[in-house]
């Protein structure tokens, strides 16, 4: 083989001068500065540019007086994170939620008994004996869903009482009014007028005793979820822009883009996923796959995706975007 032709093989060098930043990240010399840190990102490369573009969206969202939507799965609200959604919702950052059931109850078990740190290698059989319940490296005593239906028990007869067949979104707003903890999402929801959707209320421990309470005192009662649906598709066409920001995957985060279909699509979106996309999977879906679906509207610099796990990044979108 020529020699020449080898090394250029090698090293086949450019004439090209990209026009682009040079990569650089934090200069750690000197006095720290949070706020510098966090622009440092955007010319961090990987996954901290990624939640640069998430910061500058999320700015933009509220600079354009967007209907801002944070969809959310129920590990949030068992991790740290749940107060970092209740600040989000006390100072009106936030006009819609939408999340899984499993947020419900873990959100009104908190108000009254803690979850524990614990570790991920437990022994499994001596936690089941024990009665504790490990969520990642949380533990869960059962004692707290003892207490959770004898809580849940003593609603429900307030809240069938006049009526029948209720919404999430009732259920939600009528729990929260009942919770007294400034950390409670769903009192900060219920306080400041932001509804609560949870499309699938029956897939937690609040399915269960909604069962059980049907069963055995009241075969009438029932939950309607179509009428929720309207609200949320309704509620959307009216927004002169919307935007969302999605901590997790799954049915709530489908349901905002879906529901925003209806609009043309979202105006500004932010995914934070470590969903992966080859299964073909809504939950793995990145951005860019909503707006082949009309679900996010088509710009350039209008969405972008966080693959990271939500606790570690979503303060810092918080602190930056909203505190700062």
């Amino acid at each position: 083989m020529d020699e020449d032709n080898s090394h250029t093989n090698v090293v086949p060098g450019s004439d090209e001068e990209l026009d682009t930043a040079n990569v650089r990240g934090y200069d750690f010399r000197g006095e720290f500065d949070f706020h510098d840190m966090l622009d440092s990102y955007a010319t961090t490369g990987f996954q901290a540019t990624q939640l640069a573009e998430a910061i500058d969206i999320a700015e933009r969202m509220q600079e354009a007086d967007a209907t801002i939507y944070l969809t959310f799965t129920s590990n949030i609200i068992s991790s740290g994170l749940r107060e970092t959604v209740a600040y989000l919702v006390r100072e009106g950052y936030v006009d819609v939620l939408i999340t899984t059931s499993g947020s419900l109850t873990e959100d009104v078990i908190k108000t009254a008994k803690p979850f524990k740190m614990g570790k991920w290698d437990a022994d499994e059989a001596s936690l089941r004996e024990r009665g504790i319940n490990r969520l990642g490296n949380l533990f869960v005593p059962s004692d707290r869903y003892v207490w959770l239906e004898e809580y849940m028990y003593d609603f429900f007869d307030d809240f069938f009482a006049e009526e029948k067949v209720r919404t999430p979104t009732s259920f939600a707003r009528e729990l929260g009014d009942t919770l007294d903890d400034e950390d409670s999402v769903l009192k900060q929801a219920t306080d400041n007028d932001v509804p609560v959707y949870c499309p699938a209320l029956t897939d937690s421990e609040v399915g269960n005793f909604l069962y059980y309470y049907r069963q055995g005192y009241d075969s009438e009662v029932g939950i309607e979820i179509l009428d929720d649906y309207d609200s949320l598709i309704e509620d959307g066409l009216l927004a002169e822009a919307t935007g969302l920001i999605a901590v997790g995957d799954g049915v709530p985060k489908h349901h905002a883009i879906m529901t925003n279909l209806f609009r043309g699509g979202a105006d500004y979106v932010v995914y934070i996923s470590t969903g992966m996309e080859g299964d073909g999977s809504l939950s793995g879906a990145p951005p860019n796959e909503a707006v082949s679906w009309g679900k996010i509207k088509e710009k350039q610099t209008n969405y972008t995706q966080v693959e990271a796990e939500a606790t570690l990044v979503f303060p810092l979108l918080v602190a930056e975007a909203f505190k700062q």
